[in-house]
Parts: structure tokens; sequence; C-alpha cells
């Protein structure tokens, strides 16, 4: 009797093997490049539009900063947080379970506004640090609240990224000697975080539009700019759909890099 040949096995996940394949033309892309023309058209025909975009893009570094260092903040303090959910010690544990859920069971902006205008303030102060220094000023308030509000997110992302590591490897390692942190260090962490680099990209997306939410903190971010302009010029039309076309130009930006990393990874 002929021995059966062993089948050949496709490393590709069968989930990014489907996702991936040639679905047909992008036309969602042309429809996000037809909602941008309009105004982009606008602004080099129009005076008023131009002025209205001279006005706001100003509120783009302030954009980015708040984007990029709130998410630095995030996950410093998004892999704190794991670590205690994920720790032994009862009493870490249960702070880091208490956090994330009073964090995830209050609206976004209502945790900016305590953050920006009550806890930080009484921080600076008990710390004796003056309201005029750069530490107390709206863009380091704004920054620290959408931190802290996406730590609780990114938090339970390194959880499951670290959960997904199979328990087998670990004990592999502690049985060729290696201690708890330098089996985390070089056999989980290595492999956890090629899994939750895709989520975090969705979270730094998420995080770079809920940054519209500060201007309430009087940061002149773009959404703040774009109010200050209307409720002068009342180019309500002109105003918000110019900030709507920032807004697409960077997250469309931001997505078309995640998925091509989600690609890459996905290819054997």
């Amino acid at each position: 009797m002929k021995a059966m040949e062993p089948k050949a096995v496709d490393p590709t996940p069968p989930g990014a093997k489907v996702r991936y394949e040639w679905s047909g033309f992008p036309w969602w892309f042309l429809g996000i490049i037809g909602v941008i023309a309009y105004p982009v058209f606008k602004v080099l025909t129009d005076d008023t539009w131009n002025d209205g975009f001279q006005f706001i893009k100003a509120g783009m570094v302030l954009t980015i900063i708040v984007t990029l260092g709130g998410f630095v903040v995030a996950m410093v303090l998004g892999l704190v947080v794991a670590l205690g959910r994920m720790a032994k010690n009862v009493f870490a544990r249960n702070l880091a379970i208490f956090y994330i859920e009073v964090i995830r069971g209050i609206p976004v902006l209502v945790t900016i506004i305590f953050v920006g205008l009550v806890a930080w303030p009484q921080l600076m102060g008990a710390l004796g640090i003056s309201g005029r220094t750069g530490l107390a000023s709206p863009a380091v308030k704004a920054t620290m609240a959408v931190g802290m509000v996406y730590a609780a997110f990114i938090a339970e992302v390194f959880r499951a990224g670290v959960e997904s590591v199979s328990i087998g490897q670990r004990e592999a390692g502690m049985s060729v000697g290696l201690s708890r942190i330098q089996v985390f260090r070089t056999i989980v962490w290595p492999q956890a975080i090629k899994n939750i680099l895709p989520a975090l990209g969705n979270d730094l997306i998420a995080l770079l539009k809920d940054s519209s939410l500060v201007s309430i903190l009087a940061v002149r971010e773009l959404t703040q700019m774009t109010k200050l302009w209307t409720g002068v010029t009342f180019q309500f039309l002109a105003g918000y759909l110019i900030l709507a076309a920032f807004y697409l130009l960077l997250t469309v930006s931001l997505s078309i890099l995640l998925q091509w990393y989600e690609r890459k990874i996905a290819t054997p």
C-alpha cells in the first residue's frame, strides 16, 4: 500500500488570506477623494474659503502634538495598567481593573473636562507648580487627558496580546533557567507586540479623532480654530468642510499605513 504524502500547510492565517484577496476596484477611496476635492477646489478659487483654510491650518501642529503625545502617555500608562491587571497581587490587579472600568464607563468628553479643569490643576497645585508654567498649559492638560482615557483601552490591548502567547512557551523559557522578567522580555513581548500593533494603530486613529474634543479646554487645535473662525465669519459650511477634509486626510493616511502593515504581517 502506497504511503500517503503529507499535505502542504498554508502558513497564511485563513482570515488574512480571505481579507487580502482582490475585492474589486476601491470605489470607497474615490469617494473620499471626491469629498476632499470640493473643499480643496473652493480653497483654490474662493478668497473666503482660502482665508478659512489659512486660519484653520494653524491648528494642525497642536492636533498632531496632542495626538502623538497622548498616544505616548497612553502606551506607557496602558502597559503599567496591563501588567497590574495580570499581576498575582490582589491589590494591584483590583486597582488596575478599577481604573479600566471607571475610565471606560465615563464619556470621553467628561473625563477630558475633569482631568483638564479639575485633576491636573489640583495636581500642579499640590506639587507647587505655578499655573503659568508649561506643565499647566492647555496643550499639556489636553495631552494628559486623552492619554489617561486611552490608557484604559490600550491596557486591554496589551493584556490580550500578552495572553495570546501560549503558556507552554513561558514554561519552556523558565525550564532553561530564565527568570520571569527575562521570559517576558525575550519570549513573550516580541510575539505580543507583533499581534497588538494593528490594534494599537486603530487606537491611534481613534485618538486622533477624539483629539477634537480637547477644544473644550481652549486648545487651539483644528476644531478650536474652526470654531473661532466660524464664530467671527459665520461661514459654517466652509469652516466645517475644511475641517472635515483635514481629518479625512490624516485618518485615511494612517488607515492606509495600517492596512499596509496588516498585509505585510499576513504574508508568509
